[in-house]
């Protein structure tokens, strides 16, 4: 934190930047029957994917869709999946599609994305109908309808690759675990409203921040000592006083570089609307000095301030 504090609305924000990384990422829509199926769908789909650093992606529901916003016509919802290459991004969106959607009564599966490079969605999934499947060009777009026991499950044969943004954060700093679990879920309810992006964790909040490294070889990742409260004293480079008893994270990937910005500039502007009074007390980020990757969100520029202290 910089030696001249911004304070809004008695919320002190951090002199910092949250520091994201390139990734690979796609969004595909998966409608049904009625939207609870492709609900059920989607949070399947999106299980266990909330980083890769053992997941092997990180994805979510971006939004619920009407059926004025789908291919066919009916409810659905749209998924961004991201991963750290194409290779691997095609491998575990074939894996979910087949083990989570085409197992999902009514569902269908189609691309969320049309510019860029093309992996399969139905491309290999269609071996399911075990020689009955059957495919048409629609638009110069090929889609696979496999039988199924409630009818037929039709899936798009590709979807598109496109670059994208992983590791926006944002740190909320809190006077206990009310509090900051109060602001995480203020700021996930804006940010979620903003396209183009998902939060992945838990309810899109992560109480396990990590730092690169670890005393232990075999580790890549280990806790973010610097954010725990408990080590308050204890470990070298705390970034806590003792006012602050609780600290929750909030993750950020994205299509592109303003999405990730914009997610983390409506979530600040919601905790900092609750006030003082809610019990936030500061708002970070992290960061491993630029050397993590090459996107930096400074959080005052994006509140729009290069200002110092303020009211």
């Amino acid at each position: 934190m910089s030696d001249e504090a911004l304070i809004l609305n008695g919320i002190a924000v951090d002199d910092t930047f949250a520091e994201a990384f390139p990734m690979k990422a796609t969004r595909i829509v998966v409608t049904a029957h009625r939207m609870e199926w492709a609900r059920h769908a989607g949070v399947t789909a999106t299980g266990f994917a909330t980083s890769v650093i053992a997941c092997g992606c990180e994805a979510g529901i971006e939004r619920e869709l009407g059926p004025d916003e789908t291919p066919d016509g009916r409810p659905g919802v749209a998924l961004l999946i991201f991963a750290m290459s194409g290779k691997e991004l095609a491998k575990q969106l074939e894996r979910r599609v087949g083990q989570c959607v085409l197992t999902c009564p009514t569902t269908a599966v189609y691309a969320g994305l049309h510019e860029g490079e093309a992996i399969g969605l139905g491309k290999n999934l269609r071996f399911f109908g075990d020689g009955w499947q059957t495919s048409k060009v629609i638009g110069g777009r090929r889609y696979w309808r496999a039988p199924v026991m409630d009818g037929e499950f039709i899936a798009q044969e590709t979807t598109a690759v496109v670059k994208g943004v992983g590791g926006g954060n944002l740190l909320l700093l809190a006077r206990d675990t009310d509090a900051a679990l109060d602001a995480a879920e203020a700021a996930v309810a804006a940010m979620r409203r903003v396209p183009d992006v998902v939060m992945p964790f838990p309810g899109g909040v992560v109480r396990s921040g990590s730092k690169v490294g670890s005393k232990y070889p075999a580790l890549m990742a280990s806790t973010n000592d610097a954010f725990c409260p408990t080590l308050v004293g204890l470990a070298l480079k705390s970034e806590l006083d003792e006012r602050i008893g609780c600290v929750m994270e909030i993750v950020i990937d994205g299509l592109t570089e303003a999405a990730v910005g914009e997610a983390m500039r409506v979530g600040m502007n919601a905790v900092i609307a609750r006030g003082a009074d809610s019990g936030l007390i500061r708002i970070s980020a992290g960061n491993y000095g630029g050397k993590l990757g090459p996107f930096h969100f400074p959080l005052r520029r994006l509140l729009g301030s290069t200002e110092g202290a303020s009211a």
